[in-house]
């Protein structure tokens, strides 16, 4: 069994962290998020991977290198433009060959990995395998209906109307029967080869597709919030390691992890936080759910709940929460200006000014 992860995706809803860095790559505590799929690839026992590359194909191939990292023989696959999921099945042929294969978007994150759900396709082989899970606006994903017994009877992409709320996790299971799908169905309305019109038309010659409703944690980390809701996720798993140096002065509370080079002085860290090798926190507080990355800098500062990215620097600016800070960033105080209001008052007026 093949793996075929995608990672052609431009990331807009992320802009403008990946004007500059390839959405896969933005770091979940600590970690590119594109990591997590392919350790989860590896520990199903899946090893030959072929790997969908876009505009950012150098970034990624810099990162992944040839797999062996992760246990994993990596095929660099180019996609000129991001087409639609069956457009990337599509010219994967060569690769794929007669073989089957899970195809895992690389910017989703599943927690508890993806081993059982290979498993369970490996041992009924259907023609295809969908993993579903309920949302609460399925009309920006691809939605599967059920019919009485609980078999697929039918699947659109961002319907207006959607006929469930179960929504298309990216995790599909295939036999090489979707190859001849792909090849007969054509681009979508958004001008994409949809893999929900590929199934649709396995659905309808009479193939066999499987679902499989997930309850656990699943998020396509694809914008802001979900990106910070994923690295929270993480962070609560965190075991209390500190390597770093941390002076008398400071105080760190529950799963901290402060990595071998980085330096708290002055500061109160309270987990679960990471922060990584390089970095410098001095008379500051990090609270909950924040990753700091390399060669950060913060300084008489508040950060919680946040994301921040290498080499960027936090200096003097009180508190920051919810907020994802790409690399090479610098946050400062604004200059101080004097205090004035201004005014365009009609007659007869009556204001209250706080002095």
């Amino acid at each position: 069994m093949k793996a075929l992860v995608l990672s052609g995706g431009a990331g807009t809803r992320l802009r403008p962290i990946t004007h500059t860095s390839a959405k896969q790559l933005v770091p979940v505590a600590n970690k590119p998020v594109l990591f997590y799929g392919l350790e989860s690839i590896a520990a199903a026992g899946i090893t030959d991977v072929g790997l969908v590359v876009g505009d950012t194909a150098e970034e990624i191939q810099e990162a992944v290198g040839d797999g062996s990292k992760f246990g994993l023989e990596i095929t660099y696959i180019p996609q000129e433009r991001p087409l639609g999921l069956a457009h990337a099945v599509l010219i994967s042929r060569d690769f794929l060959g007669d073989d089957d294969f899970v195809m895992y978007l690389g910017d989703n994150f599943i927690v508890g990995g993806i081993t059982g759900l290979v498993e369970e396709f490996r041992g009924s082989r259907p023609d295809a395998q969908i993993l579903l899970t309920r949302v609460a606006d399925p009309r920006a994903f691809g939605v599967a209906e059920l019919g009485p017994d609980g078999q697929v009877v039918g699947l659109e992409e961002k319907p207006e109307r959607p006929k469930s709320d179960l929504a298309l996790v990216g995790v599909y299971l295939f036999t090489p029967a979707v190859h001849d799908a792909v090849r007969a169905i054509g681009p979508s309305w958004r001008g994409e080869l949809e893999i929900t019109h590929a199934l649709q038309h396995l659905l309808d010659s009479g193939a066999q597709v499987h679902s499989t409703v997930i309850h656990g944690y699943w998020k396509d980390t694809g914008n802001v919030v979900d990106m910070l809701e994923v690295n929270r996720t993480v962070l609560e798993s965190l075991e209390r390691r500190i390597d770093g140096e941390v002076d008398e002065a400071s105080e760190t509370i529950g799963r901290v992890v402060i990595e071998e080079g980085a330096r708290v002085l002055g500061s109160r860290i309270v987990g679960p936080v990471v922060i990584a090798s390089g970095t410098v926190v001095t008379d500051s507080y990090v609270g909950p759910f924040t990753s700091v990355a390399e060669n950060c800098r913060i300084t008489d500062s508040e950060l919680e709940f946040s994301i921040v990215l290498r080499d960027s620097s936090i200096d003097g600016v009180g508190r920051i929460e919810n907020s994802l800070i790409g690399r090479h960033v610098e946050v400062t105080p604004a200059p101080s200006v004097p205090s004035a209001h201004r005014l365009v008052l009609g007659d007869h007026s009556k204001v209250q000014i706080h002095t």
